[in-house]
């Protein structure tokens, strides 16, 4: 699984932290990263959750 960020989009409110910690962190500096971006299966559901939450529709997964 491969996680995108539209940062152009992206503003950083952390709504997929709360959802997917295990792959986003909100860093210092109040930008988003992504921890991975290739991830197992296993985490598929919480990621496909925190995409579908994303108040912007920035992030984008694919198999």
């Amino acid at each position: 699984m491969r996680v995108e960020v539209d940062f152009g989009l992206c503003e950083s409110n952390a709504v997929c932290v709360g959802i997917a910690p295990e792959v986003f962190d909100l860093g210092d500096d109040d930008i988003l990263a992504v921890a991975h971006n290739e991830l197992s299966a296993e985490l598929r559901p919480q990621v496909e959750d925190a995409a579908r939450q994303c108040p912007r529709q920035a992030i984008a997964v694919s198999w």
